[in-house]
Order: C-alpha cells, then sequence, then structure tokens
C-alpha cells in the first residue's frame, strides 16, 4: 500500500472509530511502527487529528465526514430521531429539509405522506423523494460539495431567501451551550442562515454525540431554532441545561438489534 492510500485509510478508520492506535495500525496496514508514527505526524501537521501518546484522535470540527461514512454511523439512533420529526408533519405541509444523514432519514420516514412540498438541497434526498408520487419537490440548485451531495452557494440562497415553509429540519455538526449551533464546512453557512430563516418551525436533528460538541463555524445560536431532537443516550443532567427546547426520543440500541433482529424499526417515543 503507498503512502497516500496508508494515509486514507487511516484517516477512514479514524472518522468511524474516534481514535486510533498506532501499534494496532502498524500491525493491521503490515508495516513498521515507526512508518505509522511518520503517517501519523504528518497528518497531524496537516490538521487532519491529533496526536495522543500511542496513537492519534479525531479533531473536533476539523474534518467534513463523508456522506457515505455519515450513513453508517449510530444509524438507530438516527432513524428514531428522524421519526420523531416526521410525527410532527401533517399531509399539505411544506419542508425545507437540510443534507445530511440524520434528514435523509426522514425524507425515508415522509414515504407515503400526501400533498407535501419538499426542498432540499441534498441530492440523495432529492433522488429519493422524487419516486414519492403524491409530494411536490423543489431542488435548491446551487454548487456541489462532492463528498457530501450537499448543493450550496449563492444561487441556492437565493432561491431559499424567496421561501417560507411551514418546517425547516436542519443537520447539525455540532451543538454546544455557549456556542450554540456549528458546522465544520464554511462553504454550508449561508444557506444553513437562510433555511432556518425561511422556516415558520425550524427544528434541529442530531444524534446525541453532536451535542456539547464544537465545530468550526456558528450557524445560529440556540434561541434562533424551536426544538432539537436528538436520541436518549444524552444524559438527564446535560439535556436539563437545554430546557425545553430539547427533545429526546428513544431509539433501538444495539444490544437490543442482536437480541431481536427481525425487529428493527425504531420505536420512538418522547421521553419525560
Amino acid at each position: 500500500m503507498r503512502t497516500g492510500q496508508r494515509r486514507r485509510e487511516i484517516l477512514r478508520r479514524l472518522l468511524f472509530t474516534g481514535y486510533v492506535e498506532a501499534k494496532a495500525l502498524a500491525d493491521s496496514l503490515d508495516v513498521d511502527s515507526s512508518t505509522i508514527r511518520r503517517d501519523l505526524d504528518a497528518l497531524a501537521r496537516d490538521g487532519q487529528l491529533q496526536r495522543t501518546h500511542g496513537g492519534a484522535r479525531l479533531l473536533d470540527g476539523a474534518v467534513d465526514v463523508p456522506y457515505a461514512l455519515k450513513q453508517q454511523q449510530r444509524t438507530e439512533a438516527k432513524k428514531a430521531i428522524a421519526a420523531a420529526a416526521g410525527e410532527a408533519v401533517v399531509d399539505g405541509d411544506s419542508i425545507l429539509i437540510d443534507s445530511g444523514s440524520t434528514t435523509y432519514h426522514l425524507a425515508v420516514a415522509l414515504r407515503g405522506r400526501r400533498d407535501l412540498t419538499v426542498v432540499t438541497n441534498d441530492l440523495r434526498i432529492a433522488l429519493l423523494v422524487a419516486d414519492y408520487p403524491a409530494i411536490r419537490l423543489l431542488v435548491t440548485g446551487g454548487e456541489l460539495l462532492n463528498s457530501t451531495y450537499t448543493l450550496v452557494g449563492d444561487r441556492a440562497v437565493a432561491f431559499v431567501s424567496d421561501l417560507r415553509v411551514d418546517w425547516t429540519f436542519l443537520g447539525a455538526d455540532a451543538i454546544a451551550l455557549d456556542t450554540g449551533i456549528t458546522n465544520t464546512n464554511a462553504a454550508e453557512i449561508p444557506l444553513k442562515r437562510s433555511m432556518i430563516a425561511a422556516g415558520r418551525t425550524p427544528v434541529v436533528l442530531a444524534d446525541s454525540t453532536k451535542l456539547g460538541r464544537h465545530a468550526l463555524v456558528r450557524v445560529a445560536q440556540l434561541e434562533e431554532v424551536d426544538q432539537i431532537i436528538t436520541d436518549d443516550e444524552l444524559n438527564d443532567e446535560d439535556a436539563a441545561a437545554y430546557g425545553s427546547r430539547l427533545r429526546r426520543v428513544v431509539s433501538a440500541h444495539l444490544e437490543d438489534q442482536r437480541a431481536a433482529p427481525d425487529n428493527t424499526d425504531a420505536r420512538v417515543r418522547e421521553r419525560v
């Protein structure tokens, strides 16, 4: 494996696990420990990871995770969050759906609904919703961010700025009490802000790993959205700090999936 390929593989593993051990990498990639140390040092100099004793960890907000990897992470929690959001939508509503893996599951949850108008800047969501016969689909246009299938740019912002919809469902890379809603990619910020402004009820969909964390660029203060829907792995003390704006939903946990593989649909209820 060449140097570039090996370093991409290291980053791929880091994106999945959040931490990599140098010795384990050397063994699995069949190279010397000194080679892995040089790889990790080089990636750290490039700002793609943070070196630790014996390995490396992912930098908060340093990498915009590719869509394909996001889709494979915390799937059951994302399905539960999406199902809870979908329950609030009634036939005839207009909806802005931001790009993201959790918002994609919301689009899945809308299958079979009638007389909805869906606007999105996500090409995968658009492709999915295009097959729904009773839903009107509008796509923002703009410039494509390849790894995330997201449309951004002035054309997309201008399109959304003319809209007034019932719901905006927004994705987020990080949410914290002090910094609000933040994102790793600055190119998405103007459109996300326009989406919030266009929605009568702006809602953020984010699994619990996103809360209490910070990313590179601020999208909005918490007060600018009506609700944040997350999963039940956020503990009571941390959840309480967000007040009534935060809603936790129960999702199927990994051990439950193993015990009952034929019952994979998330059972959603509001946590009280």
